[in-house]
């Protein structure tokens, strides 16, 4: 099994799905499971609804996983556990103050060094563990620190290790009886199967060696596998911020990138793909995400712009004129004369929309505008552009630019973009419909 596990404090961005298509496509070459996990037992954090917002956003990207779960749906097994522990004294009950550890991490970063806990109820009497219970006293749970180093091997980046004060005393549970991430995440890839977890190098340190720890001190065996890869960098090599608006997944769709463009372009980065332009059924024959590399790759919006530009072109050109609320092959046509210009639906369709509305008949052309707007509907069908145009010549005595410019005007709201010609082959039918003039 393989999992992903979305953050519920903010947006999907492009580094999270690139992260959930690599859990999907390697789930799907193993034919093994694929896991959509709710860390939600942090309701402080977590905002309200975010669960099924991310699950209908990865459904437009195809990612349709066969188990959902939510971490508070079993918190029986997380006490469990956690009694377990306790039990053979490889957890302590901690009453230290929220304050006085904030103060501890402040005197810390002040002196440049890094936090750990200093050990305050690492050794509580059996009679202080008896007043904490019987008076009610707020505690949380903490695993000992290990005795030597926590080591493993990272499949992207090899062999890691983390000494025993980066694992640290690390919390297991809060006072108000929550599992911590560390401690729910360790339990629950064990306990649903998980084989590979592949997440974001943020989590590397000090996350993976807690969970390794935590389950050999459950005494636990499990053969999970672990690959981080780099975080994806902005436009200026700075990491990418997961509050980015730009990079969130409701923005890209918003400005009109494809699903399909999106996943083709997050695939190609930071490896060798066999191909340019794939859909993610291809990407499934062939992609290794072994073969990373381990240095972080680029969000290029541009490169994004090419990509979607060339999915729009291979797209049916009926299913295109769909997006643009048509079911006409010929609209699909039109759409993809303006991709020399255009490279996203959102704009393709401020052309779209501009050829179909009335247009402002004023200005300098505006008068002729109006004439030939006029001589356009009481015109019979013209199948070809020249006869559209030797028809307009003969009837308003304008040729040449006096002609074309006008009816450029007239039929696209715009004094460029593709021949006329071209344009008037897609829209004959509606061509009355398209030479309007505002009232």
């Amino acid at each position: 099994m393989l999992r992903f596990a979305p953050p519920l404090d903010r947006d999907l961005n492009v580094n999270d799905l690139r992260i959930a298509l690599i859990n999907y496509i390697v789930s799907r070459q193993r034919n093994e499971g694929f896991i959509l996990r709710f860390e939600d037992l942090d309701r402080t954090r977590n905002i309200e609804g975010k669960e099924q917002e991310h699950e209908r956003l990865l459904q437009k990207f195809a990612l349709q996983p066969d188990q959902t779960v939510y971490q508070s749906g079993h918190p029986a097994r997380y006490q469990r556990l956690a009694l377990q522990l306790l039990e053979s004294k490889k957890a302590f009950l901690c009453i230290c103050r929220e304050e006085d550890l904030q103060q501890e991490r402040r005197e810390a970063a002040r002196q440049n060094l890094p936090h750990s806990y200093r050990g305050h109820c690492l050794d509580l009497p059996p009679e202080e563990i008896t007043r904490i219970k019987e008076e009610q006293i707020p505690f949380t749970i903490r695993l000992r620190k290990p005795a030597r180093p926590v080591t493993f091997t990272d499949l992207l980046l090899g062999e890691q290790q983390s000494e025993p004060h980066e694992v640290d005393h690390f919390l297991l549970q809060r006072a108000d009886g929550t599992p911590t991430e560390d401690f729910a995440t360790a339990v629950d890839d064990l306990m649903e199967g998980v084989t590979l977890v592949i997440r974001d190098e943020g989590h590397l340190t000090p996350h993976t060696a807690r969970e390794i720890y935590l389950r050999e001190a459950l005494g636990m065996e499990s053969q999970i596998a672990y690959l981080h890869p780099p975080t994806l960098r902005d436009a200026e090599g700075k990491r990418l911020s997961p509050h980015d608006r730009s990079a969130t997944l409701f923005h890209l769709l918003e400005e009109g990138f494809l699903p399909d463009a999106i996943i083709n372009y997050l695939l190609t980065l930071g490896i060798d793909a066999p191909g340019e332009i794939f859909t993610l059924p291809e990407a499934v024959e062939w992609f290794d995400p072994k073969l990373l590399i381990a240095e972080p790759a680029r969000f290029d919006i541009q490169e994004l712009r090419r990509i979607n530009r060339e999915h729009l072109q291979r797209m049916d050109d009926l299913a295109l004129s769909r997006i643009f609320r048509f079911a006409d092959r010929d609209i699909g046509r039109l759409a993809k004369l303006y991709l020399d210009e255009c490279a996203t639906v959102k704009e393709l369709d401020e052309r779209i929309s501009a050829i179909f509305s009335p247009k402002r008949c004023d200005g300098p052309q505006g008068e002729r505008m109006r004439k030939l707007s006029e001589l356009i509907r009481r015109a019979p069908m013209i199948e070809s552009y020249e006869d559209f145009e030797a028809y307009l010549t003969a009837q308003s005595a304008l040729e040449g630019e006096e002609l074309r410019t006008p009816l450029r005007l007239l039929i696209t709201g715009s004094p460029k973009g593709p021949k006329l010609d071209k344009i008037y082959e897609t829209i004959n039918p509606y061509i009355t419909e398209v030479a309007k003039c505002q009232p």
